[in-house]
């Protein structure tokens, strides 16, 4: 929370967008907002994309931050962001930070949170796992010492059997029944103890398929783990568009190998060291699996790729995406699968064939979409830079 401020905007959207805004401020050492009132600016904006006009939404301020995860229940929104984690209370508009000056919060980063049991979990930015015993009111964390794979995590989700899965940026963790507590249900699973079939060890994302399957989103491709084997599959097999198909369309023209030699090693690995800007098929950013056991994942720059098992189908922004970055997929209680790109959040239409896009001039609070968790009153709250969006009445 680097601006030491959370602002909300409340937003009432109609056709041609009126906006008017009101603040509610507060620093974050304090658990509740103060209210002040403020003048209300009046401005429209051109609504051109085909999306219901009766969309209702606020907006809330966090500062300098990516919004990389968020989970509601109840009145709670657990907000991740890279100033720490916000728990807001939509009865009062009260929140509270918890941070690295919380024991048992190692890193303000927060890549994920969410709820197993009685506990909300956070995979945080070089902290490791920090767990948060709701009615005991105390943080503990995991790290190296207690088995983790890498400080660096990613995803965590609890399975049908009951065992609880961790991504991270080395490998991926299997704890058996999901008991932290016991050294012995920790099982750490990487490149070089699969043999490859984890085909790399920076892991994004994690999915249970059908029959126990568990999905992997990697820097290198797609995996399966069954019954104690891997598979994976790479761009050679299907997975992410092509370059002639979407280089007129790349967003972001700096290439990621010129800063950093883990992105220039990988590029060279995979055969992509021509390419000059911010592409990479291979590279899952996120994942999803629908009811049917059909597994959805977002790359960097290749756009949205479809698996079935069997064949691989890639959408782009020929096919009416908003971009080719896919930096989150989200799987609703309805069934829908919900994209969110580096400039704006879509859906695939009724018809089937196309998609419906949200942007900011629907509600977003901006065009980058990293996160989103539906509530109990079938509205949504959606991540971005800088902020948060609550939206009602999507159709």
């Amino acid at each position: 929370m680097s601006q030491g401020w959370i602002n909300k905007r409340v937003i009432i959207a109609t056709g041609l967008l009126a906006m008017a805004t009101a603040l509610i401020a507060c620093s974050p050492s304090e658990t509740n907002t103060t209210t002040s009132s403020g003048t209300a600016n009046a401005s429209t904006a051109q609504h051109k994309q085909q999306m219901p006009s009766n969309n209702h939404f606020a907006q809330f301020e966090v500062g300098n931050s990516n919004v990389k995860s968020i989970h509601a229940e109840g009145h709670y929104v657990w907000i991740g962001t890279s100033g720490g984690v916000i728990r807001y209370d939509t009865r009062d508009d009260s929140y509270k930070v918890f941070d690295n000056k919380v024991s048992g919060i190692l890193s303000n980063g927060i890549f994920h949170v969410s709820r197993i049991d009685e506990r909300i979990y956070l995979g945080t930015y070089g902290g490791g796992l920090s767990v948060y015993d709701i009615s005991a009111d105390k943080w503990k964390n995991y790290n190296i010492p207690e088995g983790l794979a890498d400080q660096f995590v990613y995803d965590v989700k609890k399975v049908s059997n009951g065992d609880i899965w961790i991504a991270t940026w080395s490998g991926v963790n299997r704890i058996k029944g999901g008991v932290l507590e016991d050294p012995d249900s920790w099982q750490s699973f990487t490149v070089e103890n699969t043999d490859g079939g984890l085909p790399n060890p920076w892991v994004y994302g994690l999915e249970e398929g059908l029959n126990g399957d568990i999905w992997f989103a990697t820097e290198d491709g797609l995996a399966r783990y069954r019954d104690g084997s891997w598979v994976n599959w790479k761009h050679d097999d299907g997975l992410g568009a092509p370059y002639d198909v979407v280089k007129e369309t790349i967003q972001f023209t700096n290439d990621p190998a010129q800063a950093s030699s883990h992105h220039a090693r990988q590029k060279a690995e995979q055969g992509l060291s021509d390419v000059k800007v911010a592409y990479n098929p291979n590279y899952i950013i996120s994942l999803a699996v629908d009811s049917q056991g059909v597994v959805w994942c977002g790359t960097w720059g290749g756009g949205l790729a479809r698996f079935d098992g069997k064949s691989w189908r890639n959408y782009t922004t020929v096919d009416g995406l908003p971009a080719n970055h896919i930096f989150m997929l989200h799987r609703a209680p309805n069934g829908r699968i919900w994209i969110g790109t580096s400039n704006g959040l879509a859906y695939f239409n009724k018809q089937g064939s196309g998609f419906s896009v949200l942007t900011r001039a629907d509600g977003l609070y901006a065009d980058n979409v990293f996160s989103m968790s539906d509530a109990a009153d079938g509205s949504v709250w959606i991540g971005s830079f800088g902020g948060v969006a609550h939206i009602s009445n999507i159709q």
